[in-house]
């Protein structure tokens, strides 16, 4: 019965894309590796064989530069909308809300329309009559312009395309529909069922564009750092599973079909000390105010740490304390006040509610911590350390990987840093279209010659 319910979309899909004149032979895939930086190519450890063998086939960039803040949510828009967060507005793995404290609480159940403020590529795609689907993809909830979507969102299952959740259960790829039946897997399992989920998908009702998302990397060198055994595991397995993705588009016909575009929201720095910014504001009596109202906050992003200041009475006053407090503080790189923030892709706190009002930089081997301890502000993190990303894009660890192939990309081609917001235009343009809107510009690059 599942077969047949396939075979009629699939016929329903073709008819309905003959009508608009549109090539539905036509494929691309745009794969990232959370926390995949750019050094991990070179690397002879790294376990990635099958990410080799796809750049030998096409094009290795020399690394993707990213877009600040280096977060998850905020990169992965940019790669598919074309545009810096100053302008598509999402600055983290979900939306800031004012709480009862009067300060600012992260929310991460919001939908697309919600958390991006410019038209998406596959939007744009999906406009055109192309088919779209999105595995693992961030700020997808209640898209509109995805035809399948199974979106990077807590509670993921429970926004997942209902048909899909039905498949996936019927194949045995879940064993259970319940959403906490999910989050108790660990985080390799979650990343082969959504390889199996695509794989699937390609096999029964492949997608113009399908996003997929791959997360163990990230949280695993969160705990243990980069470029270490753990690291190395949790990559060979993704990798593992870009290689079933390779050899599914090898057995449905796809892939002389299909343009396939690996790459990266951020890289990845090794830590040893954790600032604990919040025992700095306590300290200094900055925290709160006499009503309990939130007066100075700070949300650790890592590799940065985001200043608010909420009182409207003592806002240049808290200002400059917290300038002063934090200028020569062990760790602290950059203090970046409003005046700075185009130049580095943020909006300022006029255009956007969820800006800070100053960001610190942390040096090398220095991140801020969301520890709350009443006397610490610096904590070691061992000898070993951990990691952490959220540093300065221009940061040369935080690059991502980038590598493309399949159709209209060249063969065997090296080139050297490139920006992630031309990953939008240029997945449009394999398409056949050209994508309006975007900043970035179609890497002509790595296509191959007419």
């Amino acid at each position: 019965m599942l077969r047949l319910c396939v075979l009629v979309l699939m016929i329903a899909n073709l008819a309905a894309n003959a009508a608009t004149g549109i090539d539905t032979n036509q494929h691309v895939i745009l794969i990232t590796i959370d926390g995949g930086a750019a050094y991990y190519f070179n690397d002879p450890k790294a376990p990635i064989p099958n990410l080799r063998k796809l750049a030998a086939r096409g094009v290795v960039a020399k690394g993707m530069r990213i877009s600040n803040p280096a977060v998850t949510w905020p990169n992965h828009t940019t790669l598919i909308t074309g545009v810096a967060p100053a302008k598509h507005s999402v600055l983290y793995n979900g939306l800031m809300v004012r709480n009862e404290k009067g300060g600012l609480s992260r929310e991460s159940e919001k939908t697309q329309a919600e958390l991006i403020a410019v038209p998406t590529v596959f939007d744009f795609l999906h406009g055109k009559g192309y088919s779209t689907a999105g595995v693992n993809w961030p700020c997808t909830v209640g898209s509109k312009t995805l035809d399948i979507t199974f979106p990077d969102v807590q509670d993921q299952l429970r926004y997942t395309t209902p048909r899909l959740v039905k498949e996936l259960m019927a194949l045995k790829i879940l064993d259970d529909s319940s959403e906490a039946a999910f989050m108790n897997k660990t985080g390799a399992k979650r990343d082969t069922i959504w390889a199996n989920t695509a794989c699937h998908l390609l096999r029964t009702q492949p997608p113009n564009l399908m996003l997929l998302h791959f997360l163990q990397l990230d949280s695993t060198q969160h705990q243990f750092g980069p470029q270490g055994p753990e690291a190395y595991a949790a990559l060979g397995l993704i990798d593992q599973h870009i290689g079933e993705v390779l050899q599914t588009l090898d057995e449905t016909g796809l892939r002389q079909r299909t343009s396939i575009l690996v790459t990266a929201d951020h890289g990845f720095a090794r830590v040893y000390k954790h600032i604990v910014g919040i025992t700095v504001l306590r300290e200094a009596g900055l925290l709160d105010k006499p009503d309990g109202k939130s007066r100075v906050q700070l949300i650790s992003e890592g590799g940065s740490a985001m200043i608010y200041l909420h009182s409207k009475e003592t806002k240049e006053a808290d200002r400059k304390s917290v300038i002063k407090l934090f200028k020569k503080h062990e760790g602290v790189d950059q203090i970046i006040e409003p005046k700075d923030f185009a130049r580095l892709g943020y909006p300022s706190p006029e255009t956007n509610p969820g800006m800070p009002d100053l960001v610190l930089a942390a040096k090398d081997g220095y991140a801020f911590s969301a520890m709350d301890l009443l006397e610490k502000t610096i904590v070691p993190v061992g000898e070993r350390g951990q990691g952490a990303h959220g540093y300065l894009s221009s940061n040369p660890k935080m690059n991502a990987l980038f590598i493309a192939a399949g159709r209209g990309i060249a063969k065997g081609k090296k080139i050297g840093l490139m920006n992630n917001i031309d990953v939008a235009p240029t997945v449009a343009h394999l398409l056949g279209q050209e994508f309006p809107g975007a900043d970035g510009k179609v890497l002509k690059s790595i296509l191959a010659k007419p």
